[in-house]
């Protein structure tokens, strides 16, 4: 029997096509703090956000920011819980918490951390490009005092900062060197570039990542680990994060979904899936079985509904009613060979991810589809069930729902006409 590798050419793996990361990938998590920003989620119940916190440590997603203490006494209620859930519970996930460059939004990170015992990074932002300068009237020197003041200050308190500029993806080069030059000059271990409102294209991403690279982090001679966080407004969010990770980022940012301000945040379970699939470690032996329930309790927590035409997790992604793509992926199962299965009409294996292949009955369908349908369910595909269960199939302008398929069943069983 031919090797599953032996019956698809990857055009993916031709030299130059392949993606060769800095060393092994880090995520983080925003789903709990950025995600929530989209203006139609329900903030979850702290319950929720506690399960959503043990699936992201079962897909051993590497640092999750846990909220925004600057925001409110219910975000710091929150946030502290669930690094209290971290330090109890001894999770390897590193939280982080996001701040603006100021003093009133730092301390309570690090209140929350000395409660706690366990350390959380700060996250502390600030706008960069021009268009934001010029509608805030903020000069570069008030943004590098800010920068100098926000960073020296995190790291009085023994904490580590993450320095992040905001919009750096409409940044000019000379701003995005001085900021980012300052802040680890000041003590950041680890920058994160922003694309804030999806601006970017892939070659714009490696093409700014590079600069940092170049002109930011190598002449510094400090150890900085570089940061992608990417949004959807121009549907390149994912795509944009495996540049990032071609051109030398080391851990892309995401929220499970994409949820989060305007159209989102870059899809991190559509990442996680691409991680997997191109041989990333550590991600090409992780399991990801759990990637489901992850995005399930997400939608339930925050009310956003998953489309059915999502990738990978929507309803439709493994599903077919269509004669042509049903009838070989049929033909795999009678091979015994269920990863051919899950391979012959899908890019995507659905058994690593826990899921499988799904066979409906439409207007669009074979007979082999009904066959299947019947076989899979213990019921005997007869000659005259077949052909009633597709002619009904056939006069309908959708699938058909299990309930209508077993009526069909019984009223043929019964002798019955339809």
């Amino acid at each position: 029997m031919l090797k599953h590798s032996e019956l698809i050419y990857d055009w993916n793996t031709l030299p130059g096509s392949e993606i060769h990361p800095a060393g092994e990938i880090m995520l983080d998590d925003e789903t709990l703090r950025d995600g929530l920003q989209s203006p139609s989620v329900k903030d979850p119940a702290i319950g929720e956000k506690l399960e959503i916190l043990h699936l992201m440590e079962e897909l051993r997603i590497n640092m999750a920011d846990i909220g925004l203490p600057g925001a409110g006494p219910r975000a710091v209620a929150d946030v502290e819980r669930l690094a209290r859930e971290i330090a109890d519970s001894k999770l390897k996930i590193k939280p982080n918490c996001a701040a603006r460059t100021h003093e009133n939004d730092i301390r309570p990170v690090a209140e929350i951390s000395q409660r706690v015992g366990i350390p959380i990074a700060v996250a502390c932002f600030l706008g960069s490009s021009p268009i934001r300068r010029y509608t805030e009237n903020w000069t570069d020197d008030f943004l590098l005092r800010t920068t100098e003041k926000a960073v020296t200050y995190i790291r009085s308190l023994g904490m580590e900062a993450m320095y992040v500029t905001e919009d750096t993806s409409r940044c000019d080069p000379e701003t995005v060197k001085r900021l980012y030059s300052t802040a680890i000059g000041c003590g950041a271990t680890s920058i994160v570039i922003c694309d804030t409102v999806g601006h970017a294209t892939p070659g714009g991403v490696q093409a700014l990542i590079r600069f940092v690279l170049e002109e930011v982090v190598k002449p510094s001679g400090e150890k900085v680990r570089v940061d992608w966080h990417g949004h959807s407004d121009r549907g390149l969010a994912v795509a944009n994060s495996l540049a990032a990770l071609a051109a030398g980022a080391n851990c892309v940012h995401g929220t499970a979904l994409g949820i989060g301000e305007r159209v989102g945040n870059t899809q991190l379970d559509q990442v996680l899936v691409n991680l997997k699939l191109m041989g990333l470690q550590p991600w090409a032996e992780q399991d990801l079985t759990k990637l489901k329930d992850y995005c399930m309790a997400v939608s339930n927590a925050t009310g956003v509904p998953i489309p059915k035409n999502y990738p990978v997790m929507g309803e439709d992604a493994f599903r077919t009613a269509t004669g042509v793509h049903a009838a070989a992926v049929i033909k795999a199962y009678k091979k015994g060979d269920i990863e051919l299965a899950n391979s012959v009409y899908s890019g995507v294996p659905s058994h690593y991810f826990g899921l499988e292949q799904i066979i409906e009955i439409g207007p669009m369908s074979g007979k082999s589809n009904v066959v299947y349908w019947l076989e899979h369910r213990g019921i005997a595909p007869s000659e005259e069930l077949v052909d009633n269960i597709f002619q009904r199939a056939k006069k309908s302008d959708r699938c058909l729902t299990e309930e209508e398929l077993l009526s069909c069943c019984q009223k043929v069983s019964a002798g019955s006409t339809m």
